[in-house]
């Protein structure tokens, strides 16, 4: 699979790994980043370069430790400064699923309802049954604060961000409807996932080994956000700015990532929200390249390597993508490499690991 990986002697350096980001010193080669990292492309990459044995998810706390030890030895051997990790509360949301379509894959895919959410009216706000952080088992974030290696940090967010679940729980379509015929309910159903994420948020920043907060809220789509700018100056970016102010007061930075084109709103998110860095880039929308001349030094630019060519193109020309990413934005600073949005399950693993490798043999990791 590879001839670099996986590390002989890692030598993770979470603060490093910040301080680049930052911009608090310039790296010589850029570190790596990556959102999520599908378990259909993890599982031959730990049995067939670490010689693991696969440990799946199970519902008692063995089977969770066991897989949470390989996640770790994943991230770690393959170069990672950090480890991230993300999982939510359990809102009752509406979603079809279907079996994932990639070979060898026994996962289920699901995707949210368009047309018809769990919230349509003050009746069912009253009614829906709202998740109690109190009773959410944050056993994974602890028992991977509590097993990193030494240097390793640990990057966090929750599964989901306001917006998302503010569409998910409405649809997109009642959402939309809802901004002109009841602002109200938009506003309250905003209010109750906001404050409910910020308390998920308020446990996070009490793990001793954070690196930075990583929320992930999609908000937009090839053209434009997928509601006004304004409304998500109402109901969504107050949201950001709370938690990214919460991560600031710990000494910790706020990353955002968010797919689409979110040019209407960039200059809110880095002067208002004050994120500090910004992830999820499509050649279609605007190459990363350009993406970092605009912005230069005044936030940190995530990954970037499109995802058509993560999944589509060969190894070699994978390799020298990657390169080419490295030497155009590494050489403005305040980069880390990685894919554009994250590696899913359609990624061929070894696509993934020439991603990978390129980035370890430029800096010089064994």
């Amino acid at each position: 699979m590879s001839t670099a990986l996986p590390l002989r002697h890692p030598a993770p350096d979470a603060r490093l790994w910040t301080d680049t980001l930052m911009g608090r010193c310039r790296a010589p080669v850029p570190p790596l980043v990556e959102y999520l990292v599908d378990d259909v492309v993890q599982r031959p990459i730990v049995t067939g370069l670490l010689g693991r044995t696969w440990a799946p998810w199970g519902p008692d706390r063995g089977s969770q430790a066991a897989y949470l030890d390989t996640f770790v030895e994943f991230w770690l051997r393959l170069g990672y400064d950090i480890v991230r990790f993300e999982i939510g509360l359990p809102f009752a949301e509406r979603h079809f699923e279907a079996a994932d379509p990639v070979k060898g894959s026994d996962k289920v895919r699901a995707w949210s309802d368009q047309h018809r959410g769990a919230i349509a009216s003050w009746d069912d706000f009253e009614r829906f049954p709202w998740p109690r952080v109190e009773d959410f088992d944050f056993f994974p974030y602890d028992y991977l604060d509590a097993h990193l290696p030494p240097g390793m940090g640990l990057v966090v967010s929750h599964g989901g961000g306001v917006y998302e679940h503010l569409a998910q729980l409405m649809s997109y379509e009642g959402l939309c409807f809802a901004l002109v015929d009841d602002a109200e309910l938009v506003a309250a159903v905003a209010g109750r996932v906001g404050g409910l994420l910020e308390q998920f948020h308020r446990t996070l920043l009490d793990l001793d080994r954070l690196a930075a907060v990583f929320q992930g809220d999609d908000m937009g789509f090839k053209t434009a956000t997928l509601i006004s700018p304004d409304a998500l100056r109402a109901h969504t970016l107050p949201w950001h700015k709370r938690y990214a102010a919460m991560a600031h007061a710990k000494g910790l930075p706020y990353f955002l990532h968010s797919c689409g084109n979110l040019a209407e709103i960039m200059e809110d998110l880095v002067t208002d929200v004050g994120i500090d860095g910004k992830h999820s880039f499509e050649d279609v929308i605007m190459p990363v390249g350009r993406f970092q001349e605009r912005w230069r030094d005044r936030i940190a630019v995530l990954g970037g390597l499109d995802i058509n060519v993560l999944s589509r193109a060969t190894p070699d020309e994978v390799r020298r993508a990657t390169g080419r990413l490295m030497d155009e934005c590494g050489a403005r600073g305040r980069y880390a490499i990685g894919s554009g949005n994250s590696v899913p399950s359609y990624v061929p693993p070894t696509n993934y690991l020439a991603m990978v490798e390129e980035a370890v043999v430029r800096r010089g990791l064994s």
